[in-house]
């Protein structure tokens, strides 16, 4: 699963390419429009009065920018940006040497900020509050506590799971966006764009059909640009013809609605093992070899968004759209299972 090139968390390799081709300013950030005509509106603000911008949480599923959109942020606003995430800080102390490091106007970024332990979230949160940092100096009932001031500065917080948040940690922040998946022209803008940058010769509507099957998410485009890039390279004459695209990502198993085989196969086990469904889904992670888990949350989203699959209160059932795209005839009973 790590290897899938379809699912859309940060992999060692798109760390370069990301930051190859992440945008600079909220004019080359493509798409988002609303989250961006709010932030433009808090920095104008800010900058007027010489403040830094509010605390911003920005939140939603993986590989749609909240790591770029935090670096523009920081642009925008003319600051020095230290990126952290949630992880990384494992004691009250690191996050206090971060702390006492920053200068007036400067942004902390946490991505993946829910997997913050709660005894350092108790830190962070008179740094947000009152810009200052608590210390505890010495143990039992000698123990005391110094605080310290600290600059004003923004926090950045990033999750791809924002139910995980305390509800102290989710009510510091001035301001919460949700990041929701693109639309396909969007996508074709970002694809159009970053080629220019990697300078990748796309024949005209090969990134139409590149951001068909990128499952609307700017990270997973970007890969599978790489990838054409590369087959172009080596099977034809450099130039990313359309149907060169559709070779090469035939050859990834990447299908018209951006569903690769496992996501196909998932689909095949209902529907030939299980007549369609209603089905477990300790049974169908059974039958496929996988973990439940890993089924929940990286596959079923996707292909509950395209209405391929549904849960019922019996379990999962593929939709009529399942069987077309499959090729397969539609049973006549089907549509009673889906209710």
């Amino acid at each position: 699963m790590e290897d899938r090139i379809l699912n859309a968390e940060e992999k060692n390799g798109d760390k370069f390419l990301d930051s190859t081709l992440r945008p600079t300013n909220f004019n080359d950030f493509v798409g988002q429009e609303q989250i961006k005509k709010n932030l433009n509106i808090f920095i104008s603000a800010a900058k007027k009065r010489k403040e830094p911008i509010e605390h911003v949480l920005l939140y939603g599923p993986p590989g749609l920018g909240k790591t770029t959109l935090a670096h523009v942020i920081g642009k925008e606003m003319k600051a020095n940006i230290k990126v952290t995430s949630g992880l990384a800080i494992e004691r009250a102390g690191d996050l206090a040497a971060i702390l006492t490091n920053l200068e007036p106007g400067d942004i902390l970024f946490i991505d993946e900020i829910h997997r913050l332990n709660r005894v350092i979230e108790e830190v962070l949160y008179p740094a947000m509050e009152d810009f200052a940092l608590d210390i505890v100096i010495g143990k039992g009932p000698g123990a005391r506590t110094l605080r310290l001031d600290l600059p004003k500065i923004t926090i950045i917080g990033a999750t791809t799971r924002y139910n995980l948040l305390s509800s102290p940690l989710r009510d510091r922040f001035g301001a919460t966006f949700r990041l929701d998946y693109y639309n396909a022209d969007d996508i074709e803008k970002i694809i159009n764009r970053n080629a220019k940058i990697l300078q990748v010769d796309l024949a005209a509507e090969t990134g139409k059909e590149i951001a068909k099957r990128s499952r609307l998410t700017p990270r997973v485009a970007n890969r599978l640009l790489k990838r054409v890039r590369d087959f172009a390279q080596v099977k034809g004459s450099g130039k990313v013809e359309s149907d060169l695209v559709k070779e090469a990502l035939e050859m990834l198993e990447i299908d018209t609605l951006g569903l690769d085989s496992l996501d196909r196969k998932i689909l095949e086990v209902i529907i030939e093992k299980f007549k369609g469904g209603p089905v477990g889904l300790n049974s169908i992670a059974a039958a496929i070899g996988e973990e439940t888990g890993t089924l929940e949350e990286i596959y079923e989203p996707y292909l509950m968004r395209l209405g391929v699959l549904v849960r019922t209160s019996r379990g999962r059932v593929v939709t009529e759209a399942a069987f077309k795209h499959l090729g397969l005839e539609v049973p006549a009973e089907h549509q009673a299972k889906l209710i």
